[in-house]
């Protein structure tokens, strides 16, 4: 017995084949299937370097998908990491590394990028990356344990360390002789802090005076109203060889902290972390890790200086650990 209005089903009489719209029906059903499960097979059997599935991106490739844009951010005076040439034109060694990373990501989601250049200063980098304004801070950030409780960061691409920069007349040759002098350092730096505790600890009464970024901090100094300059090593050698106005400083004393850098990213994005390591270890493998390198602290500058920094035992060792050959 059948629903009230509901059409018999369609029977073929004496066993004979069924009606031409039927057979229609069920070969466009059977195509269906097959394509259906072709597209099964492919999407399983796909190559693994095809650009996923949109439903399944998440953090910052999501972000980076969904604007069609990468954002990093730079700073102004941190040669040879980030800085400006006589263009106003950002370049450095951590730009370069960041746009390995955009390369990998245009890559790994199948599709061009633009790339948008914001700048950024010690004090605001970090809140930049987690609020989303820049994707990848590329400068001079020292990765510890501290900073760690809020932004990621990626492999360690230099090691530096806190030293003295002071005129080269100055009787100051190592930190024990700042005793009631006053000292510049750039605000939010691993320096700063560093300093701040040798003085606390030692009973030094260092007056501390900060400015917003590391050319600020030279001008300072350059002006006469501190005794000192107190931050990474690298960043005053490359002053002293950049600045006419620091053609006459001198780096002093012992380092007084040790300063692994990284470029810096958002916490809890495995998938983005996934890619800046294996960015990395690519990079180590491929020997471009020591080709860069070689390029911004052993030859000469875009902006006509030239460091002639050997790189350091420690961070050979680092790209070793990465995949660099011997």
């Amino acid at each position: 017995m059948t629903d009230s209005g509901a059409s018999p089903p369609v029977q073929a009489r004496g066993g004979g084949t069924p009606p031409r719209r039927t057979l229609e029906r069920v070969v466009f059903v059977a195509i269906a299937l097959l394509l259906a499960g072709a597209a099964i097979v492919a999407t399983a059997t796909q190559d693994p370097s095809v650009a996923p599935a949109v439903s399944a991106l998440q953090g910052t490739l999501k972000k980076i998908h969904d604007t069609g844009t990468i954002t990093l951010g730079y700073r102004e005076s941190s040669l040879p990491f980030s800085y400006l040439n006589k263009l106003g034109q950002p370049i450095g060694y951590s730009l370069d590394l960041c746009g390995e990373i955009a390369d990998a990501a245009a890559a790994e989601l199948g599709m061009e990028l633009k790339t948008a250049l914001v700048p950024v200063t010690a004090a605001d980098r970090f809140d930049k990356v987690k609020s989303g304004a820049i994707d990848l801070e590329c400068g001079s950030s020292t990765s510890n344990l501290q900073r760690k409780r809020e932004v990621a960061f990626s492999p360690i691409l230099f090691v530096a360390g806190t030293k003295l920069m002071v005129p080269e007349d100055s009787p100051v040759a190592s930190y024990r002789d700042l005793a009631g002098k006053t000292v510049v350092v750039t605000e939010g730096t691993t320096n700063e802090a560093a300093l701040r505790a040798l003085s606390d600890k030692q009973n030094l009464g260092i007056n501390f005076v900060t400015q917003r970024d590391h050319a600020a901090s030279l001008a300072l100094l350059v002006a006469g109203k501190a005794d000192a300059f107190a931050t990474d090593d690298v960043l005053l050698y490359g002053f002293i060889a950049t600045e006419p106005a620091a053609r006459h400083m001198k780096v002093v004393g012992e380092y007084l902290s040790y300063d692994p850098y990284g470029l810096v990213f958002r916490r809890d994005d495995p998938a983005f972390g996934v890619l800046v390591e294996k960015t990395f270890e690519r990079l180590a493998a491929e020997r471009r890790l020591a080709d860069l390198y070689a390029k911004w602290f052993l030859r000469r500058l875009p902006t006509g200086e030239t460091l002639n920094l050997p790189m350091s035992p420690q961070l050979e060792e680092m790209f070793r650990v990465l995949g660099q050959p011997d």
